[in-house]
């Protein structure tokens, strides 16, 4: 069976690189491990990540072009509902294949881990 690592992602997409570094991460083990199961979970600031139709300057990482390498292979992505309601983010504007989801689906998704990493 293949591992499930569970990435929380909390802090803004950009000013820090939490974000960036636990996406680089997710693609790194992706990557050395093909068959893992790799499902990042958006919460707090992180859900702005998953908003669609971001422009960075060149040369600049883009989380956004990152999510969609991360979904492109075997990963998952998900955001939490009530961070993107109390931000205004609608399903509408996040990226295609990522979805709401819920404190639940957290609670499950961590149960079933056998890897946790919090950024």
């Amino acid at each position: 069976m293949p591992v499930q690592i569970l990435f929380i992602l909390n802090d803004p997409p950009y000013g820090t690189e939490r974000v960036y570094n636990g996406l680089r991460l997710a693609q790194a083990l992706l990557k050395s491990d093909p068959q893992a199961s790799v499902t990042v979970f958006l919460m707090a600031d992180a859900v702005i990540a998953g908003k669609a139709g971001q422009k960075t300057p060149d040369g600049y990482y883009n989380v956004e072009r990152m999510l969609k390498r991360l979904l492109a292979g075997s990963g998952k992505v998900l955001l939490c509902g009530t961070c993107m309601d109390a931000r205004g983010l609608e399903e509408s504007a996040v990226v295609p294949g990522a979805r709401r989801s819920t404190m639940d689906e957290l609670a499950a998704a961590t149960l079933e881990a056998d890897k946790v990493l919090v950024f």
